[in-house]
């Protein structure tokens, strides 16, 4: 048998890593660790005995102790594990607002129109002795990590929590919770590690301006040739704006264009995530704009054609939010997708998943057979057409954005994002001529 030492050691540890974790519902990989940690000491044990077990009686050993200590584990933990709650009664949306001067994780209710202070609204239920004292993340990338590992079923007793008590409704508000109209949306996710995009992967934007029947045939060839997915990064930081931030265009780059897209947050790593195990890798959806410079480079040294950098990497070219569906409450979007965008009340974009030229799967699959994906991730699964590319005519008659626009883009299911856009008027004059150019410096108009 275990000496005494060393079960009170391997007791010991795996009792502060419960304790640590205060999620004493979740069956924690180190804990089963110890457990089997516990089992080897067993086996080291029998090794010094003057009748050594066999192979097979070892291993039979290790499972029996293991599954021993497993049944004392569930009946000392089973009550907390067992009342967690495993749906919630309203869906729900995940966000990141301004509140009192700081950025918190809130729930969005109602639709849309309460948003619940997410650490707030759990120390309150923590103060109910039926439930569990859980450690709430500090920022969405923290909840999105551990939303799968348990903190989900957290959430769901919070919303549930809060429709039993009549806490929702008008004037029955406790101080964490608050109208929309009081706090300000920022971006969601602060700040993905990267953003992946899928390029030209709609029918309608590999044929901009094209006629009908163009179209029809440049989406036969294409179907017949659809070869892999072009996936190009953008920048995080910077570029990433929340609703109601401005766009804007730099100094001298006139030629600057919108493109609705799908954005899929990752709420699990992966490489190499099959077509066919790829949503079980992802957290929920978000609206983005893919804002894009087409006034490419000035003539002269290294040229290899398109420059992403240039074309893609503006500061604030990549609006998201405004908040998060995660997955259980938005359903497959390769059925669901409808994704629009507005500019000064004239429909530019308007487009669904059948559109798509790889599906979502497809994209997932590609993407994380180049890249390690992380929780917090996001890919963005490409634009229809309607873009300024198509020179779609609106009340400025430009096919470009253009400095005082309003420009909106929607999904259903999801929410949208609203933008003016702003022109930067002016650059320091202290710089030596190294800078990007404005377009109009090598390049005439069209």
């Amino acid at each position: 048998m275990i000496g005494a030492k060393g079960q009170e050691k391997c007791f010991n540890e795996w009792i502060n890593k419960l304790e640590s974790s205060k999620k004493p519902y979740l069956l924690q990989k180190g804990s089963l660790g110890l457990l089997e940690r516990l089992a080897d000491t067993q086996q080291e044990a029998d090794s010094r005995t003057k009748s050594a077990p066999s192979i097979g009686e070892k291993r039979m050993s290790k499972s029996l102790v293991v599954l021993a200590l497993i049944d004392i584990w569930m009946l000392t933990f089973s009550p907390a594990l067992f009342a967690q709650d495993l749906t919630s009664v309203e869906p729900f949306k995940v966000g990141t607002f301004a509140i009192d001067h700081r950025p918190t994780v809130g729930l969005v209710l109602r639709n849309d129109q309460l948003i619940v202070d997410l650490a707030a609204a759990n120390q309150a239920i923590e103060l109910l002795p039926k439930y569990s004292q859980t450690n709430m993340p500090e920022d969405m990338l923290g909840l999105i990590s551990q939303y799968e590992s348990g903190l989900k079923f957290r959430v769901y007793e919070i919303v549930n929590w809060l429709v039993k008590e009549d806490l929702l409704s008008r004037g029955h508000h406790p101080h964490y919770v608050h109208q929309l109209d009081s706090v300000d949306i920022l971006a969601p996710i602060q700040y993905p590690s990267k953003i992946m995009n899928a390029a030209v992967n709609f029918y309608t934007h590999a044929c901009e301006g094209c006629s009908a029947a163009e179209l029809a045939a440049r989406t036969k060839d294409r179907q017949e040739n659809r070869g892999v997915p072009y996936l190009f990064l953008k920048p995080t930081r910077g570029a990433v704006i929340g609703d109601g931030d401005d766009i804007i265009m730099p100094f001298g780059r006139d030629r600057i264009e919108w493109e609705v897209e799908l954005a899929i947050v990752f709420g699990r790593s992966g490489k190499y995530i099959s077509a066919s195990r790829a949503y079980d890798h992802v957290f929920g959806y978000m609206v983005a704009m893919d804002i894009s410079d087409r006034g490419g480079r000035p003539p002269g040294g290294f040229n290899a054609g398109i420059d992403w950098f240039v074309g893609k990497g503006h500061d604030t070219f990549a609006p998201q939010g405004p908040w998060i569906v995660p997955k259980e409450f938005y359903g497959d979007p390769m059925k669901r997708l409808h994704q629009t965008l507005v500019i000064d009340g004239v429909t530019v974009q308007d487009a669904r998943a059948g559109d798509m030229i790889h599906n979502i799967p497809e994209l997932i699959e590609y993407a994380s057979s180049l890249l390690t994906v992380f929780p917090g991730d996001v890919l963005q699964s490409g634009t229809s057409g309607g873009t300024g590319a198509g020179r779609v005519q609106r009340a400025t008659g430009s096919g470009y954005l253009v400095d005082g626009e309003t420009i909106s883009a929607s999904i259903e299911g999801i929410g949208s994002l609203t933008h003016k856009v702003r022109l930067e008027s002016q650059v320091p004059d202290d710089l030596s001529g190294a800078q990007l150019p404005p377009v109009r410096s090598y390049s005439s108009d069209d």
